[in-house]
Order: structure tokens, then C-alpha cells, then sequence
């Protein structure tokens, strides 16, 4: 059998050096979380209706996970962080009845894009019914921390964005799968909806998240909404 010449040895391998950069140029490529938004804090507001996420004082979703509860109340109460008047959502979540933990997000919409933009929260864990501690809780413009995308109004497949940014304490980020999935909860039949699977920087593993258009959270791992109680207009 004759060998091939060092010419065709060295062409063979430009080809498919050459095949290989195209097939990778041609394939869809990753990019990084995004961790800075540019908007302007005065046009942000802490009441309004983004496209998946509902600001309005006594918004209320109700979520169940057999006999664990998650209940999310946007409340009257506001909170200036990093500059910004922002609207207080507050988290219950219990397990087997007991309450674990309790906290106060702060929120603000973009009541012209849809966008809403997470700028912290304070924390309370609970253990037989006595606060343990404050994990995870943290304020944008603090100890180097910055606000957060929570929720886009106008999404699209492979966005990626962290929703919290504060180093070596919480730093939750998300991507969106799909935004036509159709989810079915206790609650109703949902259209439309926003499919995103979270995870944080600092810790393994993801969830997936479905938000309905103008409800909210209707599906969080698994916790499901079981009931809406609407808010002031």
C-alpha cells in the first residue's frame, strides 16, 4: 500500500482544521449572563403592570407545594435603595406549616418596556417559630452589590441575565427556554407563558420558572399558584 506524502498529510489536516472553525462559527454560541442594565432610575417606577410581573398594592399569589405554602403580597409599603423608590414584595413560606422563612423584596417596573428590575431584600429564616438568621439578604449599592433584571417584558429564547448581583451573597441569574409554553396549575390553564430556568453562580443546580402574562409566578419549582387575589387599580 503506497503512504500518503507529507503534502497530502498536511493538506488533509488543513481541511479539517478548516471544517471544524466552520462548523463552529455555524453553531449557536453561548454568551455570558448579563450583570449591568442601562436604564434611566427616574422612568423607573414602583407600581405598574410589567408583562409578567404585577406591582400593584394587595397583589396577592397564592402557591402551594403539597403542604408547603409560598404567598407573594405586593405590598403598600415602599423602600428608597440605591436611590430608587421601590415597591415592597413580600415572601411566606412555610413547610409542613411551619413558617421558615419571610422576606421583603424590592422591586421596580419599566412601565414602558415591561422590564422588571430586582434591587434587593431583607431576610428573615425561621426555626420553631424564631428568626435563625439573614441568608441571602442584600441592598443594590451596597458592599458592591447592583440591581438586577427579574423579570424582562419582552423575552426571547437564550437571554441570559443575573437577577441579583451581590458578590459572595446572592447571585441569582436566569434563562429564558421558551416563551409560549402552555402550563396547567391548580389555579387555571395558562397561555404564553414565560419559561425560564434559573440558577445562581454560587451554588449547583437550576429550577425552572413559567410566568403568565399579566399574572406573575404561576409555576416555581414545585411550588404551582392555587389562587390570585387581585390588587388595587
Amino acid at each position: 500500500m503506497k503512504r500518503p506524502s507529507l503534502f497530502q498529510i498536511v493538506g488533509l489536516a488543513i481541511l479539517i482544521a478548516a471544517s471544524a472553525a466552520l462548523l463552529a462559527a455555524e453553531a449557536p454560541q453561548k454568551t455570558d449572563f448579563r450583570n449591568t442594565f442601562s436604564v434611566d432610575k427616574a422612568k423607573l417606577s414602583s407600581t405598574g403592570k410589567g408583562t409578567y410581573f404585577i406591582l400593584e398594592p394587595g397583589y396577592t399569589l397564592h402557591m402551594q407545594s403539597g403542604k408547603d405554602t409560598l404567598i407573594i403580597t405586593v405590598l403598600e409599603e415602599t423602600k428608597v435603595v440605591d436611590g430608587v423608590t421601590t415597591r415592597i414584595v413580600e415572601e411566606r413560606e412555610t413547610e409542613g406549616g411551619k413558617l421558615v422563612e419571610v422576606s421583603r423584596n424590592y422591586f421596580v417596573v419599566d412601565n414602558a418596556t415591561g422590564d422588571v428590575y430586582y434591587f434587593g431584600e431583607d431576610v428573615d429564616m425561621y426555626k420553631n417559630g424564631k428568626v435563625t438568621g439573614h441568608e441571602g439578604a442584600w441592598l443594590s449599592g451596597v458592599n458592591g452589590a447592583k440591581f438586577g433584571l427579574m423579570v424582562p417584558g419582552v423575552p426571547k429564547p437564550g437571554d441570559r441575565y443575573y437577577q441579583e448581583s451581590a458578590p459572595k451573597v446572592a447571585m441569582d441569574r436566569a434563562e429564558v427556554v421558551a416563551v409560549n409554553a402552555e402550563v396547567k396549575v391548580p389555579a387555571g390553564a395558562f397561555k404564553n407563558c414565560l419559561h425560564t430556568k434559573e440558577s445562581s453562580a454560587l451554588e449547583s443546580g437550576s429550577e425552572d420558572k413559567y410566568y403568565a402574562p399579566g399574572v406573575g409566578l404561576i409555576k416555581d419549582a414545585d411550588f404551582a399558584l392555587v389562587k390570585i387575589e387581585k390588587g388595587k387599580s
